[in-house]
C-alpha cells in the first residue's frame, strides 16, 4: 500500500502530482502559469507548480526529467535532478532548461517533470589519515572503461 505525502495547494488551480501508470516510479509535476512560456534555446525558466509538500523525514524528493519531453523537445531540469529536502515547505518549482536548438513552449497544465520520493540516509563524516583500498583506487573519470 502506498504511503501519503501531505500536499498544500498554494493556488486553487494547482494539480496534485499524479502517476501516469500503476507502476510508474515518478509522479508528474504540472506547470501552473498564467500564460504560455516560451523557452529560448539555452535558456532556463523557473516554472511554478502551485504546490508545497511535507516530504516525510528520512525521505527526499527528486525532481527528474520526463523522458519524452527531454528526448523529443530537449526540455529537462537545469540542475539535472532537483533535490527537495524533507524540511522544505516552500513552493515546488522546476528550473526547466531548453537543451534544443529551437524555442519550446510550455502551457498551463503541461506535465514538465516527474517527482520521485525515495528513502534518504544521513551520515556523520569522520576524518581519517587513510582510506581502505579498492581495485579501482583513485581512478577517476573514465577509469573503468568506455564500453
Amino acid at each position: 500500500m502506498a504511503s501519503s505525502v501531505p500536499a498544500k495547494r498554494l493556488d486553487p488551480r494547482a494539480k496534485l502530482p499524479a502517476y501516469g501508470s500503476p507502476d510508474a516510479a515518478g509522479a508528474d509535476l504540472y506547470a501552473l502559469i498564467d500564460s504560455r512560456i516560451t523557452i529560448a534555446p539555452g535558456q532556463t525558466v523557473l516554472i511554478h507548480t502551485g504546490l508545497a509538500l511535507a516530504i516525510p523525514r528520512g525521505y527526499v524528493g527528486l525532481v527528474c526529467a520526463r523522458s519524452g519531453l527531454a528526448t523529443k523537445r530537449g526540455l529537462a531540469p537545469a540542475n539535472k535532478v532537483g533535490v527537495i529536502d524533507a524540511d522544505y515547505r516552500g513552493e515546488l518549482m522546476v528550473a526547466l532548461h531548453n537543451h534544443s536548438g529551437e524555442a519550446q513552449v510550455i502551457e498551463d497544465g503541461d506535465r514538465m517533470a516527474q517527482l520521485l520520493i525515495i528513502p534518504c540516509s544521513s551520515f556523520q563524516f569522520e576524518e581519517v589519515d587513510d582510506l581502505d583500498g579498492t581495485q579501482r583506487g583513485d581512478g577517476g573519470f573514465g577509469s573503468t572503461g568506455t564500453k
